[in-house]
C-alpha cells in the first residue's frame, strides 16, 4: 500500500495549476506552496499575484513567496517544513544544491517536453516551430543542470496541425498533472526506476523574445503556419500594413505554386487572405490592426482594401 508523502509544491503560472490541484486532491499533503514574489504586470503596471498563489489561497496552503531560495534563511525556511518531495513546475526560480538537497526523496520537476528534446525555458513554442509531430511531459529528478537530470516517467501527445501554443499548454497540463501523480504512487511504494537521459538527441528551447514576432515572408508558408501557431497568444506573429502592424492570429498553409512576390496579397474574400510566401501560400484567417480587436478575415475585408497590397 502506497504511504502519503508530504509535499512542497513549487511554481508560478497558470501551467503549474492543474498538478497542484491534482496532487492536493491527492492521498499526499502539500504542506506549503511556493511561488515568485508578486510583481506589476500588464498595461497599467498592477500588482499581480500568480495562478499557483491564487490556488494556494483559494484552498487554504500555506503559501511562501521569498525572492531568492540562495540566502541561508531562504534555506533554513525551506528545510522548515520537513518534506519527502518538492516538486518544482515553472517556478521561475533556480534551485541551489543547498535547496535541492532539503527533501528526504529529493525534487522532481514536471517539464513539458520529451527530453532530452527542448531543455529550457520554452519547450511548447520551440516544438510547435520545429516542426515537431509529438511531444509530451517528463517527470524528472533534479539537479544542478539545465533540465539534465533522471528521467522518472513521460507521457506523449500529438501535435497536430491545428494545435497553436494555447491549445498545446493546457493540454500539457493537464497531461503534466496526470503524470505526477501516477509518479508519486510508484514513488511512494519504492517501484519507480529513474534512468539517464540519452546523449544524443539534445535540443534546446531559448525563452521566446517579442522581436521574433514579425514575419519574413520569404519564409515558406509552412514555416509561417507554424510561426503563428507557436506565438498564440504570445508574442503573436505580426505584419505590416499601410505601416501599421498587422497581428496574425490564425492561419493556415496552402502548398500550391506561385511566382508573387512574398509578401503579397493574391486574394482576399471571405475564406481569408492569401498572401505569397517563399514557398505557398500563407491564408490569413483572424487578424488585428494595432489598437483594434482580432477580428476573422472576412470582417476585416470589410473595411479594408487589399487589392494590389504587399505585406510587410
Amino acid at each position: 500500500m502506497s504511504a502519503s508523502l508530504s509535499i512542497l509544491f513549487a511554481g508560478t503560472p497558470e501551467f503549474s495549476v492543474p498538478a497542484l490541484a491534482a496532487l492536493a486532491a491527492s492521498e499526499h499533503r502539500v504542506v506549503a506552496v511556493y511561488t515568485q514574489p508578486d510583481r506589476p504586470a500588464g498595461r497599467g503596471q498592477q500588482v499581480a499575484t500568480s495562478a499557483v498563489k491564487q490556488f494556494a489561497q483559494k484552498n487554504g496552503l500555506p503559501l511562501e513567496q521569498p525572492a531568492t531560495l540562495r540566502d541561508p534563511v531562504a534555506i533554513e525556511r525551506l528545510a522548515h517544513w520537513h518534506a519527502d518531495v518538492m516538486v518544482v513546475v515553472a517556478y521561475g526560480l533556480i534551485l541551489p544544491p543547498p535547496a535541492l538537497a532539503i527533501p528526504a526523496k529529493g525534487c522532481i520537476n514536471i517539464h513539458a517536453s520529451l527530453l532530452p528534446r527542448w531543455r529550457g525555458a520554452a519547450p511548447i513554442h520551440r516544438a510547435i516551430l520545429a516542426g515537431d509531430t509529438q511531444t509530451g511531459i517528463t517527470i524528472m529528478r533534479m539537479d544542478a543542470g539545465l533540465d539534465t537530470g533522471p528521467m522518472l516517467l513521460q507521457r506523449v501527445t500529438q501535435i497536430s496541425p491545428q494545435d497553436t501554443a494555447a491549445i498545446l499548454h493546457d493540454r500539457l497540463a493537464a497531461l503534466g498533472a496526470e503524470a505526477i501523480v501516477a509518479a508519486f504512487a510508484q514513488i511512494a511504494d519504492g517501484s519507480i526506476t529513474a534512468r539517464e537521459q540519452p546523449a544524443q538527441g539534445v535540443t534546446y528551447a531559448a525563452k521566446v523574445r517579442k522581436d521574433e514576432a514579425p514575419i519574413d515572408w520569404s519564409k515558406s508558408a509552412l514555416e509561417l503556419d507554424r510561426q503563428v501557431r507557436a506565438f498564440n497568444p504570445w508574442p503573436v506573429a505580426e505584419t505590416r500594413l499601410h505601416g501599421q502592424q498587422l497581428r496574425i492570429w490564425e492561419a493556415g498553409a496552402i502548398e500550391t505554386a506561385t511566382v508573387a512576390k512574398p509578401g503579397s496579397v493574391v486574394a482576399a474574400n471571405a475564406s481569408g487572405i492569401s498572401v505569397a510566401t517563399g514557398a505557398g501560400l500563407l491564408n490569413l484567417r483572424r487578424v488585428q490592426l494595432a489598437g483594434r480587436k482580432a477580428v476573422p478575415a472576412a470582417e476585416f475585408l470589410h473595411a479594408q482594401q487589399l487589392d494590389g497590397i504587399v505585406l510587410g
